[in-house]
């Protein structure tokens, strides 16, 4: 699942260097916590929070495959 997220926000930012992943188990599953650089906060969270929104689908989809219950956040 990091490694989707991971490939997704880096082909939206332009500072792919600075993306990082941070995933912590709970007891409700995992959750992960997307950061990346301040200038690119714009890119990934999209007008109106479409582009957060489909990443979180797409997270939630691929967490259902594997049984999982995963969340996102994006961090500042």
């Amino acid at each position: 699942m990091k490694d989707l997220v991971e490939l997704i926000a880096k082909k939206l930012v332009e500072h792919p260097e600075d993306v990082q992943i941070r995933v912590i188990d709970g007891e409700e599953g995992q959750c992960l916590e997307l950061r990346v650089n301040p200038e690119d906060m714009g890119r990934v969270i999209g007008r109106n929070g479409r582009t957060a929104k489909a990443l979180r689908t797409v997270v939630g989809s691929a967490a259902i495959k594997t049984d999982a219950r995963v969340s996102l956040q994006i961090v500042e």
